[in-house]
């Protein structure tokens, strides 16, 4: 229903845009709530009004009920809903309702009720939950595109749980306005994909986009075919990421499946959009802001665009995530930056005052969203992506980090046209999802490190010679005491160091114990150890002359000389959603 530019309906219940008529038995949309209805703008009762689809094949949802009834299957149009009548002093009013009376705007504080996320996929669950409309609420619900995962994902979610969410972009050439996109003779790829992590606490969610050139291995898999039958993919070993979607009839599942077996984690399930998507929410939604640092007249993308701000929409939004040619060296990897700047805008623009008291915008915004989207059937109705919204509504803007899988050149290729997964950092990455550890978090211990640690390294150093240390090994390792023994007085000179053996327990973290008139050489064993700030703990009273220190090996150990890191690292270039940057 497109009530988006039909008078004044940012002010009126959507609900009361549609009114019985007594003669015609239809009920009609009332534009003007003081002139009479004209007959082209009634329909009749149970009509539902459908909304831009991508081109549908015979097994399409429409035409099965096309072929078992003769047309589609009518659900009942939404009937007015009745108003609270206005309360006197002695409590509310008799008398009936007053349809033709506007509805008050919200308070400012019951504004921001939902968190939008990543491409406005969530829209339609204000308007499910807010209009209480039930026959639009099943129009909607005839609207989502499920696909059944054979064996992929997970049958839902749980609220003590985390949630791993793979969001699908693909490269099909369906809908009008999109020839000159992808591929001509293809079924598609997967062209954009990010694996959506939601924490288990809901406070904060990571979004890594997934290179489509990266160089991976593609696991068997299952799909459902049009008839019914089963049929199983053989897998391919060191190949393109994008052909796990599409290609030898892999579905969405097959993708879920490549990302298990790069990742370890298990995706519980996924959202698919294809061009259209991009054009239909960003036009719903009233365009997205983006900024450039210089202008951009791409004629490949037909992305035209002056320095400075701009709000874009429908074509120009998908120019502006398609193109490769406008932004950095022309890579994927810079277009990824482009698309997560964008998507970040596309976030604070769905949580904006403006789209969530705009009942025009959230009916747009549902009919796009529920028209644009393929889902896994373990959250196919809007009922449970209302569910699962209402657990993404708790995490905020400055705690979504967008990020991308570290890569490194393939190094099997003399020419450079594919990547493979950085050895060191993307199982690093992978670890940090894996145990649900916020990348934002990340961020700020790593900053409280590099600051406590600039404060240490101000002070004055003792020299090697003047260092006393008592090592224990609390790291589990065999013999990790005296290694690093060895390798202080051998290699660095601290000659006044012993070797006390095992520590009472083991310990997950190395710690240097030093009292205030032992810091300057603290200062200098944490200099030949590489120890952060984290790992000193100074004391409060004086030691007695010629007393050592107390080193105390942890399981973050990794060998006499290695240098024991700080908290682990954000991947570089991760970037929160709520910040504001220009693409260059």
């Amino acid at each position: 229903m497109d009530a988006h530019s039909r008078g004044q309906a940012d002010e009126i219940d959507p609900a009361d845009q549609w009114v019985l008529n007594p003669q015609t038995g239809n009920y009609e949309l009332r534009l003007n709530h003081s002139a009479g209805q004209s007959p082209s703008q009634s329909r009749p009762r149970g009509a539902t009004t459908p909304g831009p689809r991508t081109a549908e094949g015979p097994g399409s949802r429409s035409a099965q009920r096309s072929r078992t009834t003769g047309a589609p299957t009518e659900a009942p149009v939404p009937g007015q809903r009745r108003r609270r009548a206005p309360e006197g002093p002695g409590g509310p009013a008799s008398g009936p309702p007053q349809p033709g009376r506007r509805k008050r705007k919200p308070a400012k504080s019951r504004k921001k009720k939902a968190l939008l996320w990543t491409g406005g996929t969530m829209a339609l669950v204000l308007v499910a939950g807010g209009v209480g409309v039930y026959a639009y609420y099943d129009h909607l619900n005839g609207n989502i595109n499920k696909v059944d995962v054979v064996g992929a994902g997970s049958t839902g979610f749980k609220k003590d749980q985390a949630v791993n969410i793979l969001l699908i972009g693909t490269d099909k050439r369906t809908g009008d306005g999109n020839e000159g996109y992808g591929d001509k003779n293809s079924p598609g790829h997967a062209d954009t994909t990010i694996l959506f992590h939601v924490s288990k606490d809901r406070t904060n969610a990571t979004a890594m986009s997934i290179p489509r050139d990266l160089k991976t291995e593609i696991p068997e898999c299952q799909t459902k075919m049009p008839d019914g039958s089963i049929k199983t993919i053989p897998g391919q070993a060191d190949e393109r990421f994008n052909v796990s979607l599409g290609q030898s009839d892999r579905d969405p599942g097959c993708t879920m499946r490549t990302v298990k077996e790069l990742t370890g984690l298990t995706v519980d399930h996924f959202m698919m959009a294809d061009f259209n998507a991009v054009k239909e929410m960003t036009t719903a939604v009233g365009g997205v802001k983006v900024c450039l640092v210089k202008p951009v007249k791409d004629k490949d993308s037909k992305l035209d665009l002056p320095a400075g701000e701009s709000t874009i929409q429908g074509e120009q939004a998908l120019a502006f995530v398609r193109t490769r040619h406008s932004f950095g060296n022309e890579s994927d990897l810079d277009r990824i930056k482009i698309q997560q700047q964008f998507l970040s805008s596309m976030i604070r623009q769905m949580k904006s005052d403006e789209t969530l008291t705009s009942p025009s915008k959230l009916l747009d915004l549902a009919e796009a969203a529920t028209n644009a989207l393929t889902v896994d059937s373990g959250i196919g109705s809007i009922a449970k992506l209302k569910s699962l919204a209402e657990e993404l509504a708790k995490i905020d803007t400055k705690n979504i980090t967008f990020t991308t899988l570290p890569v490194i050149d393939n190094p099997a290729e003399k020419v450079k046209a594919t990547v493979v997964p950085d050895p060191t950092k993307a199982p690093q990455l992978f670890a940090m999802l894996q145990s649900d550890t916020s990348l934002t978090e990340v961020k700020k211990k790593q900053q409280d490190a590099k600051n406590a640690q600039a404060a240490l390294l101000k002070g004055a150093r003792a020299t090697a010679r003047e260092v006393r240390v008592d090592v224990y090994n609390g790291s589990g390792i065999t013999g990790a005491a005296q290694k690093t023994l060895d390798w202080l007085q051998n290699e660095q000179g601290v000659t006044r160091s012993t070797n006390k053996s095992n520590a009472p327990e083991k310990a997950a973290k190395t710690t240097l114990t030093y009292a205030p008139n032992q810091a300057d050489q603290a200062r200098k064993l944490a200099d030949l150890m590489g120890l952060p700030a984290t790992a000193l703990k100074p004391g409060t009273q004086d030691a007695e002359a010629l007393a050592p220190m107390t080193l105390v090996l942890g399981s973050d150990f990794k060998g006499a000389g290695v240098p024991i890191t700080g908290p682990a690292k954000a991947p570089e270039g991760a970037q929160t959603a709520d910040k504001k940057v220009c693409a260059e």
